[in-house]
């Protein structure tokens, strides 16, 4: 089964997956972030099971991307050294999929399904 949350990292400069990039999730327990997970991207920029045995639980969550280590492996400088996603979930029996398209000088998400 997938984890409630998933990501995917597309590096839209050069058109294919982001792999190996280090990604850290974390959900808001009071005024704090609380990690709830962290793993690297597969061969196809993808994490689809790195929560484990976590409840899933509503509240806000936010995933922070290390593009910095990303791109210094692709030996690239890039101009936003981590993108960090915040988003609310509100229904735990769905699946949240949190993509990111990336360039060295840009990103943009969406939810995906």
């Amino acid at each position: 089964m997938k984890s409630a949350i998933t990501t995917h990292i597309l590096d839209v400069n050069l058109g294919r997956p982001a792999k190996d990039v280090l990604v850290t999730l974390y959900r808001k327990e009071g005024t704090d972030y609380v990690q709830v997970a962290q793993d690297k991207t597969d061969q196809d920029g993808r994490i689809t099971q790195w929560m484990g045995d976590a409840e899933r639980l509503a509240g806000i969550y936010k995933v922070l991307f290390d593009t910095d280590g990303y791109f210094e492996s692709q030996n690239q400088v890039c101009l936003y050294p981590s993108v960090t996603i915040e988003f609310r979930l509100t229904a735990p029996e769905e699946h949240y999929h949190i993509p990111l398209l990336i360039s060295a000088n840009g990103y943009s998400t969406y939810r995906g399904s």
